[in-house]
């Protein structure tokens, strides 16, 4: 009588643990920014298929665009820069295309229909532009009756820092012409026609990093320096630590690198 050899038991596979996330990517979670557990872009801005999202300013940031593409939202993504589109078009290639438009900016206005977007995001994008009463009526105008708004721009106190230590073509042409006040920043959203639902600030971590470009620690070509990096590890040393996210949050309220304005179309 033969007797098969009895091969041993597979070794169940160990699924690899997932990486972890870049500390940029974890300091803006903490903030508030793409929730994976809630869907939301933005604290109190879910997204979902069938949602229209319009990024006004995107550069070739992937982001915002990524996160709501893979919840099946429709994305238009805007930018005068057609440099900045064409790179962001290589970063999101393996989306879905159909999911995707991306628009040529024009100077004069927003190239879209009225009513085109459900939400409507422009973060860091009102410092630039020469006139921010009109730009923000076409951000209005483009959106849906109840459509969410996702609208930034520095903060204050971070940019009257930068101002001291960056070169005057900091803020001039292209760069920022102008510093929007708390106050000042809420009142332009209101009188737009835009009910303000929340105003916070948040960015410690990247302030410091605004500065340090400016002072000349940055590679401006590949936005990268050792100096950089340690930063970059220290300041996730300080949210590993116990009361990390209490310290995260004194700081982001006292040197933030943005404002955000989370507001709602009538």
């Amino acid at each position: 009588m033969l007797f098969r050899r009895r091969r041993p038991p597979a070794t169940p596979a160990v699924p690899e643990p997932p990486r972890p996330l870049p500390v940029a990517e974890r300091d803006l979670r903490l903030s508030g920014w793409r929730s994976e557990a809630t869907g939301e872009l933005f604290v109190g801005v879910p997204v979902a298929a069938g949602d229209v999202v319009a990024d006004i300013g995107c550069s070739d940031h992937p982001h915002v665009a990524r996160f709501c593409a893979e919840r099946g939202a429709r994305m238009i993504l805007v930018d005068t820069d057609t440099a900045g589109l064409a790179r962001l078009r290589t970063h999101l290639s393996d989306l879905d295309q159909a999911l995707l438009t991306f628009v040529d900016g024009e100077a004069g206005g927003i190239p879209l229909a009225d009513g085109t977007a459900s939400i409507v995001v422009s973060t860091e994008v009102l410092e630039h532009v020469d006139d921010p009463a009109a730009f923000m009526a076409e951000l209005v105008r483009i959106g849906r009756p109840g459509a969410r708004y996702i609208l930034s721009v520095p903060d204050p106190v971070t940019e009257r820092l930068v101002k001291q230590i960056a070169h005057p073509s900091a803020f001039e042409k292209p760069n920022h012409i102008r510093i929007f006040e708390r106050e000042q920043f809420t009142e332009l959203v209101r009188d737009a026609g835009l009910i303000v639902e929340s105003q916070r600030p948040y960015g410690f971590f990247f302030a410091l990093g605004w500065i340090f470009f400016w002072a000349d620690w940055v590679d401006p070509a590949t936005m990268t320096a050792p100096r950089m990096d340690s930063w970059a590890q220290t300041w996730g040393q300080v949210l590993d630590g116990k009361d990390g996210g209490r310290i995260k949050a004194i700081l982001d309220a006292a040197m933030p690198k943005s404002q955000i304005i989370i507001a709602r179309k009538a």
